[in-house]
């Protein structure tokens, strides 16, 4: 089959994506050698044949104004022939075929006020949820989280300074976790804990009650007849608001109880070792917005530790794995508590079946 394009196009799936890759890239596809670090806004690709692509990062917002993306585009335009990307944690990345066309571009994206870094061993981008701009049933802030988190860890971004690896941040806003947060270095869950409310009245107004039943993972929520709505039983309840997204008259936010929760360890690589999960250090963390000063105080001390105590190139988890869970928590002086213990129904997997200690 031939690789042009149709001459009829439709609306009948995704377009084919090589038709957005710069020359250089269509040209290399599937030929790349090696890629190296220049900086920690700027790496290169060299291909086999030769050719170069220099990538130039800069941190966004994630949920940004059209104002903010034309101005990228214009930065584009005049340096890299239009081409650039979002990567997945939200970083603009401009591609260039030209060593002076990048440090051009990069000397304009500064004097412009962007943020360049992120590649190498830093702290990227966070990759976040919608939180409370969008999202229903979010727990917590995502953009707010973002923007205090990255405040305080900017420096890690730019290179100002420097970690022994890489360190990904994520954000969740509740615990279906739209978000990284299950396999980031340093993460945030929103959390509920309180089951949702039930307004049997609007029930039966708003919900088809079948479909109210199907969405619980734990089967939690079953028929009320007398008052044809529906109930909950609160110790299956798992606080995730599901059935929420099913049925509008099951509202679970409550901003008296509703909160974050901290995990770390977790990686998507296969560098070193197998991917790993996140694994939880603080149960809880009471919302504090605009700034949640708690949350900024935790990330702090765990990277801290992390930074003075993990080899050259050891991600967080495997510094943990190191070291044990045990002198993790002694280390980092946070308490643990009857919730560290994994006792889900099916965590076999999860446990650690040795009866060594690591100390």
């Amino acid at each position: 089959m031939s690789d042009a394009l149709p001459e009829r196009q439709t609306d009948i799936g995704p377009p084919d994506y090589k038709q957005f890759l710069p020359p250089v890239v269509a040209k290399n596809y599937g030929k790349w050698k090696y890629h190296e670090r220049i900086s920690n806004a700027m790496m290169v690709h060299v291909g086999e044949s030769g050719d170069k692509c220099y990538t130039v990062r800069a941190a966004s917002p994630r949920l940004i104004s059209t104002d903010f993306i034309r101005d990228l585009t214009k930065m584009a335009d005049k340096h890299c022939g239009g081409f650039l990307r979002f990567t997945t944690r939200n970083n603009v990345e401009f591609l260039v075929d030209d060593e002076n066309k990048a440090k051009a571009l990069e000397k304009d994206l500064r004097d412009a006020g962007y943020m360049l870094g992120g590649i190498g061993d830093t702290i990227s981008n966070v990759v976040h949820t919608q939180g409370w701009v969008h999202c229903h049933s979010a727990a917590t802030d995502a953009s707010g989280l973002v923007k205090v988190l990255m405040d305080e860890f900017a420096d890690y971004f730019t290179g100002k300074k420097g970690l022994p690896a890489r360190v990904r941040l994520a954000v969740a806003c509740c615990t279906n976790m739209c978000g990284a947060v299950h396999c980031s270095d340093i993460a945030v869950v929103g959390i509920h804990r309180k089951p949702p409310r039930i307004n049997d009245e609007e029930v039966k107004k708003a919900c088809e009650v079948p479909s109210t039943i199907a969405s619980c993972p734990t089967g939690a929520i079953s028929p009320n007849p007398a008052a044809k709505s529906v109930k909950i039983k609160e110790d299956k309840c798992m606080y995730c608001g599901n059935c929420y997204s099913v049925c509008p008259a099951l509202p679970i936010s409550d901003p008296e109880n509703d909160g974050v929760a901290v995990v770390v360890g977790g990686k998507i690589g296969s560098l070193r070792s197998n991917p790993k999960f996140s694994k939880l250090v603080i149960p809880f963390l009471k919302n504090n917005p605009p700034r949640w000063p708690e949350v900024t105080a935790a990330f702090r001390n765990i990277l801290t530790v992390y930074e003075q105590g993990a080899r050259k190139h050891e991600r967080l988890g495997e510094w943990v794995d190191r070291i044990g869970w045990e002198k993790f928590f002694a280390l980092t002086k946070i308490p643990f508590t009857h919730q560290h213990i994994d006792d889900f129904t099916i965590a076999r997997e999860t446990f650690r079946a040795s009866v060594a200690f690591k100390w």
